[in-house]
Protein backbone atom coordinates (compact mmCIF):
# COMPACT_ATOMS: atom_id res chain seq x y z
CA UNK A 1 0.00 0.00 0.00
CA UNK A 2 1.71 3.56 -1.08
CA UNK A 3 0.33 6.80 0.03
CA UNK A 4 -1.17 8.55 -2.59
CA UNK A 5 1.00 11.84 -3.97
CA UNK A 6 -1.35 15.08 -2.62
CA UNK A 7 -1.26 18.03 -5.21
CA UNK A 8 -2.30 21.05 -4.32
CA UNK A 9 -1.46 23.37 -7.75
CA UNK A 10 -2.14 23.67 -11.10
CA UNK A 11 1.51 23.89 -11.71
CA UNK A 12 2.29 20.77 -10.31
CA UNK A 13 -1.15 18.69 -11.23
CA UNK A 14 0.41 19.99 -14.68
CA UNK A 15 3.94 18.60 -14.54
CA UNK A 16 3.07 15.31 -12.90
CA UNK A 17 0.53 14.71 -15.93
CA UNK A 18 3.23 15.39 -18.26
CA UNK A 19 5.70 13.26 -16.48
CA UNK A 20 3.15 10.37 -16.59
CA UNK A 21 2.08 11.13 -20.59
CA UNK A 22 6.43 10.87 -21.31
CA UNK A 23 5.92 7.91 -20.13
CA UNK A 24 3.45 6.45 -21.58
CA UNK A 25 0.98 6.19 -19.08
CA UNK A 26 -2.42 5.84 -19.07
CA UNK A 27 -5.13 8.76 -16.62
CA UNK A 28 -8.53 7.62 -15.02
CA UNK A 29 -9.84 10.02 -12.63
CA UNK A 30 -12.50 9.72 -10.00
CA UNK A 31 -13.99 13.19 -8.97
CA UNK A 32 -15.32 13.23 -5.54
CA UNK A 33 -16.04 16.21 -2.79
CA UNK A 34 -14.58 14.38 -0.07
CA UNK A 35 -16.49 12.07 2.88
CA UNK A 36 -14.66 9.21 1.22
CA UNK A 37 -16.91 5.50 1.74
CA UNK A 38 -16.89 2.72 0.20
CA UNK A 39 -18.87 2.91 -2.88
CA UNK A 40 -16.24 6.41 -3.69
CA UNK A 41 -13.54 3.61 -3.43
CA UNK A 42 -15.33 1.01 -5.77
CA UNK A 43 -14.85 3.72 -8.37
CA UNK A 44 -11.48 4.21 -7.81
CA UNK A 45 -10.79 0.32 -8.12
CA UNK A 46 -12.33 0.86 -11.06
CA UNK A 47 -10.18 3.00 -12.40
CA UNK A 48 -7.03 1.42 -11.75
CA UNK A 49 -8.81 -1.47 -13.78
CA UNK A 50 -9.01 0.70 -16.96
CA UNK A 51 -6.02 2.85 -16.48
CA UNK A 52 -2.53 2.33 -15.84
CA UNK A 53 -2.74 5.89 -13.03
CA UNK A 54 -5.48 7.02 -11.57
CA UNK A 55 -6.25 10.70 -10.35
CA UNK A 56 -8.73 11.77 -7.36
CA UNK A 57 -9.97 14.88 -6.50
CA UNK A 58 -11.19 16.49 -3.49
CA UNK A 59 -12.77 19.62 -3.68
CA UNK A 60 -16.30 20.33 -2.20
CA UNK A 61 -17.98 22.65 -5.04
CA UNK A 62 -19.95 25.81 -4.03
CA UNK A 63 -21.14 26.50 -7.21
CA UNK A 64 -23.74 22.98 -7.08
CA UNK A 65 -25.03 24.27 -3.44
CA UNK A 66 -27.95 26.21 -3.52
CA UNK A 67 -28.79 29.03 -0.73
CA UNK A 68 -29.65 26.69 2.38
CA UNK A 69 -28.55 23.81 1.26
CA UNK A 70 -25.77 22.53 3.46
CA UNK A 71 -22.10 23.76 1.97
CA UNK A 72 -20.60 25.04 5.20
CA UNK A 73 -22.14 21.91 7.06
CA UNK A 74 -20.83 19.22 4.43
CA UNK A 75 -18.24 16.73 5.78
CA UNK A 76 -14.65 17.31 4.99
CA UNK A 77 -12.09 14.98 6.23
CA UNK A 78 -9.30 15.01 4.09
CA UNK A 79 -6.55 12.93 6.23
CA UNK A 80 -9.02 10.58 6.46
CA UNK A 81 -10.03 10.34 2.51
CA UNK A 82 -6.23 9.96 1.58
CA UNK A 83 -5.72 6.96 4.29
CA UNK A 84 -8.56 4.99 2.36
CA UNK A 85 -7.14 6.15 -1.19
CA UNK A 86 -4.31 4.40 -0.36
CA UNK A 87 -5.84 1.18 0.56
CA UNK A 88 -7.45 1.61 -3.54
CA UNK A 89 -4.61 1.97 -5.67
CA UNK A 90 -4.43 5.90 -6.10
CA UNK A 91 -1.69 7.06 -7.48
CA UNK A 92 -2.81 10.77 -6.75
CA UNK A 93 -4.89 13.08 -5.19
CA UNK A 94 -5.79 16.92 -5.95
CA UNK A 95 -6.57 18.91 -3.83
CA UNK A 96 -7.16 22.61 -5.50
CA UNK A 97 -8.16 25.45 -3.21
CA UNK A 98 -11.20 27.08 -3.78
CA UNK A 99 -9.85 30.42 -4.77
CA UNK A 100 -7.92 28.12 -7.40
CA UNK A 101 -11.01 26.91 -8.79
CA UNK A 102 -13.24 30.32 -8.93
CA UNK A 103 -10.76 33.70 -8.67
CA UNK A 104 -12.38 36.86 -8.27
CA UNK A 105 -12.62 37.25 -11.77
CA UNK A 106 -14.13 33.96 -12.71
CA UNK A 107 -17.31 34.94 -15.14
CA UNK A 108 -17.83 31.90 -16.84
CA UNK A 109 -20.94 29.45 -16.60
CA UNK A 110 -22.06 26.61 -18.25
CA UNK A 111 -25.34 25.32 -18.97
CA UNK A 112 -26.36 21.94 -20.27
CA UNK A 113 -30.22 21.15 -21.60
CA UNK A 114 -31.49 18.02 -22.32
CA UNK A 115 -30.89 15.31 -20.24
CA UNK A 116 -30.57 18.16 -17.52
CA UNK A 117 -33.57 19.18 -17.36
CA UNK A 118 -36.58 17.83 -14.80
CA UNK A 119 -36.08 15.96 -11.99
CA UNK A 120 -33.13 17.24 -10.19
CA UNK A 121 -34.04 20.45 -11.58
CA UNK A 122 -37.17 21.04 -10.48
CA UNK A 123 -35.88 21.26 -7.23
CA UNK A 124 -32.21 22.08 -7.11
CA UNK A 125 -32.37 24.64 -10.69
CA UNK A 126 -28.83 25.48 -10.32
CA UNK A 127 -27.45 21.99 -9.00
CA UNK A 128 -26.35 20.66 -12.95
CA UNK A 129 -24.78 24.56 -13.65
CA UNK A 130 -22.23 24.15 -11.01
CA UNK A 131 -21.87 20.58 -11.57
CA UNK A 132 -20.99 21.03 -15.23
CA UNK A 133 -18.76 23.81 -14.63
CA UNK A 134 -16.40 22.34 -11.79
CA UNK A 135 -16.53 18.88 -13.85
CA UNK A 136 -15.00 20.51 -17.28
CA UNK A 137 -12.59 22.77 -14.92
CA UNK A 138 -11.04 19.80 -13.61
CA UNK A 139 -11.48 17.43 -16.69
CA UNK A 140 -9.66 20.34 -18.37
CA UNK A 141 -6.79 20.13 -15.62
CA UNK A 142 -6.20 16.43 -15.18
CA UNK A 143 -6.51 15.62 -18.83
CA UNK A 144 -8.06 12.28 -18.21
CA UNK A 145 -8.40 9.54 -20.72
CA UNK A 146 -11.06 7.82 -18.77
CA UNK A 147 -13.22 9.72 -16.20
CA UNK A 148 -15.52 7.08 -13.78
CA UNK A 149 -18.47 8.86 -12.33
CA UNK A 150 -21.32 6.56 -9.94
CA UNK A 151 -24.95 5.47 -11.26
CA UNK A 152 -26.16 6.56 -7.61
CA UNK A 153 -26.40 10.34 -9.28
CA UNK A 154 -27.88 9.03 -12.72
CA UNK A 155 -29.39 12.35 -13.91
CA UNK A 156 -25.81 13.74 -13.04
CA UNK A 157 -23.74 11.29 -15.19
CA UNK A 158 -26.05 11.38 -18.13
CA UNK A 159 -25.24 15.16 -18.24
CA UNK A 160 -21.56 14.89 -17.67
CA UNK A 161 -21.60 12.37 -20.82
CA UNK A 162 -23.56 15.10 -22.88
CA UNK A 163 -21.21 17.97 -21.84
CA UNK A 164 -18.44 15.80 -22.84
CA UNK A 165 -19.80 14.77 -26.25
CA UNK A 166 -21.02 18.05 -26.91
CA UNK A 167 -17.62 19.69 -26.55
CA UNK A 168 -16.14 17.37 -28.23
CA UNK A 169 -13.38 15.82 -25.26
CA UNK A 170 -11.48 13.36 -25.77
CA UNK A 171 -12.59 11.39 -22.60
CA UNK A 172 -14.99 8.39 -21.93
CA UNK A 173 -17.42 8.91 -19.19
CA UNK A 174 -17.34 5.06 -17.54
CA UNK A 175 -20.65 4.84 -15.37
CA UNK A 176 -20.32 2.74 -12.22
CA UNK A 177 -22.60 0.72 -10.55
CA UNK A 178 -24.57 1.49 -7.60
CA UNK A 179 -22.24 0.69 -4.11
CA UNK A 180 -24.99 -0.13 -1.36
CA UNK A 181 -24.83 -1.54 2.31
CA UNK A 182 -25.78 -4.60 3.73
CA UNK A 183 -29.78 -3.90 3.70
CA UNK A 184 -29.74 -2.00 -0.10
CA UNK A 185 -29.18 1.46 0.80
CA UNK A 186 -27.18 3.72 -1.63
CA UNK A 187 -23.89 4.37 0.29
CA UNK A 188 -23.44 8.26 0.16
CA UNK A 189 -21.28 10.43 2.30
CA UNK A 190 -24.45 12.12 3.64
CA UNK A 191 -25.90 9.43 5.29
CA UNK A 192 -23.94 9.50 8.50
CA UNK A 193 -26.09 12.56 9.23
CA UNK A 194 -28.45 9.66 10.09
CA UNK A 195 -29.00 8.45 13.71
CA UNK A 196 -30.45 4.78 14.36
CA UNK A 197 -33.85 5.72 13.98
CA UNK A 198 -33.41 7.84 10.80
CA UNK A 199 -30.65 4.86 9.32
CA UNK A 200 -33.68 1.95 9.64
CA UNK A 201 -36.39 4.49 7.78
CA UNK A 202 -33.84 6.01 5.22
CA UNK A 203 -33.33 1.53 4.37
CA UNK A 204 -36.92 1.52 3.48
CA UNK A 205 -36.43 3.67 0.12
CA UNK A 206 -34.56 1.26 -1.63
CA UNK A 207 -36.95 -1.42 -0.48
CA UNK A 208 -40.03 0.57 -1.64
CA UNK A 209 -38.19 1.58 -5.31
CA UNK A 210 -37.23 -2.41 -5.84
CA UNK A 211 -41.19 -3.75 -5.01
CA UNK A 212 -41.79 -0.35 -7.38
CA UNK A 213 -39.50 -1.30 -10.40
CA UNK A 214 -40.78 -4.89 -10.15
CA UNK A 215 -44.65 -4.13 -10.07
CA UNK A 216 -43.93 -1.92 -13.80
CA UNK A 217 -41.78 -4.86 -14.72
CA UNK A 218 -44.89 -7.13 -14.29
CA UNK A 219 -47.69 -5.00 -16.07
CA UNK A 220 -48.68 -2.11 -13.43
CA UNK A 221 -49.58 0.71 -14.92
CA UNK A 222 -46.49 4.07 -14.01
CA UNK A 223 -48.60 6.54 -13.07
CA UNK A 224 -50.11 3.40 -10.37
CA UNK A 225 -46.81 2.38 -9.40
CA UNK A 226 -45.14 5.61 -9.02
CA UNK A 227 -47.85 7.01 -6.74
CA UNK A 228 -48.55 4.12 -4.74
CA UNK A 229 -44.29 4.13 -3.72
CA UNK A 230 -44.74 8.16 -3.14
CA UNK A 231 -47.23 6.84 -0.53
CA UNK A 232 -45.07 3.96 0.62
CA UNK A 233 -42.47 6.00 1.79
CA UNK A 234 -44.67 8.70 3.60
CA UNK A 235 -45.68 5.85 5.62
CA UNK A 236 -42.39 4.71 6.14
CA UNK A 237 -41.75 8.19 7.72
CA UNK A 238 -39.95 10.00 4.91
CA UNK A 239 -41.38 13.88 5.62
CA UNK A 240 -41.34 14.98 1.98
CA UNK A 241 -40.81 13.60 -1.65
CA UNK A 242 -39.32 15.59 -4.45
CA UNK A 243 -40.28 12.87 -7.14
CA UNK A 244 -40.54 9.16 -7.70
CA UNK A 245 -39.97 9.27 -12.18
CA UNK A 246 -39.84 7.25 -15.06
CA UNK A 247 -37.93 8.00 -17.40
CA UNK A 248 -36.08 6.84 -20.51
CA UNK A 249 -32.84 5.33 -20.00
CA UNK A 250 -30.42 7.10 -22.46
CA UNK A 251 -32.92 10.54 -23.01
CA UNK A 252 -34.32 10.56 -19.59
CA UNK A 253 -37.60 11.49 -21.35
CA UNK A 254 -40.14 11.10 -18.49
CA UNK A 255 -42.76 8.93 -19.05
CA UNK A 256 -46.00 9.40 -17.04
CA UNK A 257 -48.25 6.87 -17.37
CA UNK A 258 -48.90 3.45 -19.52
CA UNK A 259 -46.74 0.33 -19.23
CA UNK A 260 -43.13 0.17 -19.07
CA UNK A 261 -42.02 -0.39 -23.14
CA UNK A 262 -38.11 -0.61 -23.44
CA UNK A 263 -35.07 -0.05 -21.25
CA UNK A 264 -36.33 2.68 -18.45
CA UNK A 265 -35.02 3.75 -15.09
CA UNK A 266 -36.71 4.37 -11.84
CA UNK A 267 -35.51 7.72 -10.42
CA UNK A 268 -36.72 8.97 -7.19
CA UNK A 269 -35.45 11.55 -4.59
CA UNK A 270 -36.90 12.66 -0.62
CA UNK A 271 -36.37 13.46 2.24
CA UNK A 272 -36.01 11.51 5.49
CA UNK A 273 -34.83 12.90 9.16
CA UNK A 274 -33.85 16.21 7.13
CA UNK A 275 -31.16 14.53 4.88
CA UNK A 276 -32.38 14.07 1.01
CA UNK A 277 -31.34 10.81 -0.60
CA UNK A 278 -31.69 9.62 -4.51
CA UNK A 279 -31.84 6.61 -5.58
CA UNK A 280 -32.47 4.78 -8.92
CA UNK A 281 -32.68 1.04 -10.75
CA UNK A 282 -33.06 -0.40 -14.11
CA UNK A 283 -36.66 -1.37 -15.51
Amino acid sequence: MTTPHIIRTQADLRGQIWEWRGGGETIAFVPTMGALHEGHLSLVRLAKKKASKVVVSIFVNPTQFAPGEDFESYPRTEEADVAKLATAGCDMVYIPRKNSMYNAHHATHIKVGGVAENLETDHRPTFFDGVALVVTKLLNRVAPDIAIFGEKDYQQLATIRRLVADLDMPISIVGAPIARDDEGLALSSRNQYFNPEGLKKARMLNTIMFRCAEAMRSGADIDIATRDASQALLDAGFSSIDYVSVACADSLELVKSGKIDGPKRLLIAAHCEGVRLIDNCAI
